[in-house]
């Protein structure tokens, strides 16, 4: 499909259809590949990329990866060797130390010959691997031509000269430079940073709430930060459909129990909760009216506030049409928590372990990572 700006899209469903698309994207480059991700293990999935990336390199292409300290904590830098002995430079970001823990890049991006770009949720790791059903995570991605590949070629650029991540003066002028992106009127990048002052994809997710009488979202982890919660529950006061799609089961304990405690309040005014069973969930996709989100951002406070992340916004009704469908299809598999059962269901010891999970996720985790903001050098 294509959009009136000119930018043609491939929505990506699964780690099946995600990563022989990359794979075949980097093997195609003659010019130069840009790789971002949260998460690159030393799996056969990994040494895959790493071969791809070589090879793009031997070719005389311009190979730049970029991976997370935190998430990548298991890479050694030695995996990286065959890649800089062809020519190619691998960079983590924001070195680890406890001074600056909290502050992560949770973006995932790949992009060739500044032709073709790869976005959404998937890491380089096997669970992202498989149809999200039957085997693997489910998550989502697209695969992007035309004006937005530029854009984020410059992002992906300022992202990489920011790596070392020293000095709050530094950071400031790589994120003014960020800035400068221009985008069309249907279609703009959203680049999340730490700060806490204000954040591009917080701005836009909280303008279209306002006005959404229609709205799926669909996220691993989902504690929204002040306001949006009240604006979710007043789309659907307002005689609209709301429907949160949720994880069954999750990575990450403690999120999935800070998400649950908001259930309550929000199926009271018609929100219609789901839960993905088959697998983990790790797909991150809004759809508000007639604009969809689309990128490595979840609804929570570290995504919002703390992360760098990235996400496009579209306003394009034929792709809000076709994530509808995405989010019909993945309700197939989902069962519906019905408000009823679920408040019978919650015991005082149930219900402390949630409000637990919600101080330590909502409070105290942004509260640190504010503290190791404003403790860096200018």
């Amino acid at each position: 499909m294509s959009s009136p700006q000119g930018t043609r899209w491939t929505w990506l469903r699964n780690g099946d259809e995600a990563f022989p698309a990359m794979l075949a994207a980097i093997d195609a480059a003659q010019k130069i590949v840009r790789l971002e991700t949260y998460i690159y293990t030393t799996s056969p999935l990994g040494v895959r990329f790493l071969q791809a990336l070589v090879g793009a390199a031997q070719r005389g292409a311009r190979v730049r990866v970029l991976v997370d300290a935190l998430g990548s904590v298991e890479l050694p830098d030695s995996f990286w060797s065959p890649l800089r002995a062809a020519g190619g430079d691998a960079k983590v970001f924001n070195p680890i130390t406890l001074k600056r823990l909290g502050i992560r890049n949770h973006r995932k991006l790949l992009i060739c010959d500044d032709a073709s770009a790869f976005i959404g949720g998937f890491n380089i790791a096997p669970e992202y691997e498989g149809d999200g059903v039957r085997r693997g995570w489910r998550d989502l991605g697209m695969c992007l031509e035309g004006p937005l590949v530029s854009e984020l070629s410059a992002s992906f650029d300022a992202m990489f000269k920011l790596a070392e991540f020293r000095h709050k003066r530094f950071v400031r002028l790589r994120r003014a430079a960020m800035r400068r992106i221009a985008t069309s009127p249907g279609e703009q990048l959203l680049l999340g940073r730490p700060g806490f002052g204000q954040n591009s994809i917080r701005s836009a997710l909280r303008a279209d709430l306002r006005r959404a009488h229609n709205a799926q979202i669909m996220v691993p982890y989902f504690l929204p930060p002040p306001r949006i919660p009240g604006q979710i529950r007043r789309s659907s006061r307002r005689g609209g459909s709301v429907h949160l799609v949720l994880p069954g089961q999750s990575d990450v304990a403690i999120s999935q129990l800070a998400a649950r405690s908001q259930y309550q309040r929000l199926m009271k005014t018609g929100v219609e909760i789901y839960e993905y069973q088959p697998q983990i969930l790790h797909a991150k996709l809004f759809v508000l009216n007639d604009t969809v989100y689309v990128g490595s951002a979840n609804l929570d406070p570290r995504s919002l506030s703390i992360n760098y992340e990235l996400m496009i916004r579209f306003e394009n009704p034929q792709m809000a049409a076709e994530a509808r469908e995405i989010i019909a299809d993945t309700l197939r598999f989902c069962q519906r928590v019905e408000p009823k059962a679920w408040r019978r269901s919650r015991t005082f010891w149930t219900r402390l372990k949630e409000r637990w999970a919600y101080f330590l996720l909502a409070r105290i985790d942004p509260y640190v990572a504010r503290k190791q903001w404003r403790a860096l050098p200018d």
